[in-house]
C-alpha cells in the first residue's frame, strides 16, 4: 500500500518501550522510598494494597482519566493522609514515583528505527500516559509531545489527533498514528481520518470488525524499511517550521 505521509504521531508505552517492567518497578521503588520516609504508610500500604488503593482512584474519578499524574497524586495523598503521614512527603513521593517511570528499556528494535523513521519525516509523540521524553533521552527525535493531560482528553478522543495533526500543519489524512493499541490508536486514529499503523508485536489476530489498519507490522523497524522504500528523506521543512 501507498499513500502520502507528511508526519507520523507516535505512541510511546508498549510501542517504543514495554509498560509493564516499569510498572512493576514504580510500586517497588515506591513502597521502598516509603519504607524510609514514612514507616507508617509503608505498614498500611504494602504493594499489592497501594496496587488496589490506586485502581480504586481510577475508577472512582473517570474526569480525571486523561491525566494519570493527577490520579497518582491522589492516590499518593490518600495513602499519606490515611496513615497519618504528613503531605509535605506528597511531592517527594511524587518525584520518587516519575523518576521510576522515565526509566524505560526500550524494544530492541526501537531507537535505531526511531532515528530512521526522523529522517524521513516528523514524528511527534501523541500519548495517554505520562512519559517524560526529555528525561528519557530521546526527545531530539521528535517535533514535539503531546499528552493527553496537556490535551485535556485522551486517545480515542479525536480532538487529540487533530490538535496534533494542526501543530504539524498536516491534514488529517497526511499524518500516520502509529500504535500498538487497537481501539487507542489504530481505531481512534482512523476515525478522526488519520492513516494508522498497528505494531502488533505479539502477532495478536485483527479483531475490530468495521476498521483495518492501513499499515501493519510487528515492530517499528519494519516501518522504517516501508517508509524508506516510499518517501524520500525529510525535506519538508513547512511541516517542521509549523511544528515548532
Amino acid at each position: 500500500m501507498s499513500f502520502t505521509v507528511r508526519a507520523i504521531t507516535l505512541d510511546l508505552d508498549d510501542t517504543l518501550w514495554p509498560f509493564a517492567p516499569i510498572g512493576a518497578r514504580i510500586d517497588q521503588v515506591l513502597y521502598e522510598w516509603m519504607l524510609e520516609h514514612s514507616p507508617r504508610t509503608a505498614a498500611m500500604y504494602p504493594v499489592e494494597a497501594m496496587k488496589v488503593l490506586r485502581e480504586r482512584s481510577f475508577r472512582d474519578n473517570p474526569h480525571l482519566h486523561h491525566d494519570l499524574s493527577a490520579l497518582r497524586r491522589l492516590t499518593l495523598r490518600e495513602a499519606l493522609e490515611t496513615s497519618g503521614a504528613s503531605l509535605d512527603l506528597l511531592e517527594p513521593a511524587y518525584e520518587a514515583f516519575y523518576a521510576a517511570r522515565n526509566q524505560v528499556e526500550f524494544y530492541p528494535d526501537a531507537l535505531d528505527a526511531l532515528a530512521r523513521i526522523a529522517a524521513r519525516v516528523p514524528i511527534a509523540a501523541l500519548s495517554n500516559g505520562n512519559a517524560d521524553l526529555q528525561r528519557i533521552g530521546v526527545m531530539h527525535l521528535f517535533t514535539f509531545q503531546l499528552g493527553s493531560r496537556e490535551h485535556g482528553a485522551a486517545k480515542p478522543a479525536a480532538s487529540i489527533f487533530h490538535a496534533a495533526c494542526a501543530r504539524l500543519g498536516c491534514g488529517h489524512g497526511e499524518v500516520l498514528h502509529v500504535g500498538d493499541h487497537i481501539e487507542m490508536d489504530v481505531a481512534g486514529a482512523a476515525r478522526a481520518g488519520l492513516r494508522s499503523c498497528w505494531i502488533n508485536r505479539e502477532d495478536r489476530a485483527w479483531e475490530h470488525e468495521e476498521i483495518v489498519p492501513d499499515l501493519q507490522f510487528t515492530n517499528l523497524t519494519a516501518l522504517a524499511d516501508w517508509l524508506e522504500a516510499h518517501l524520500s528523506p525529510c525535506t519538508d521543512a513547512r511541516v517542521r517550521e509549523h511544528a515548532t
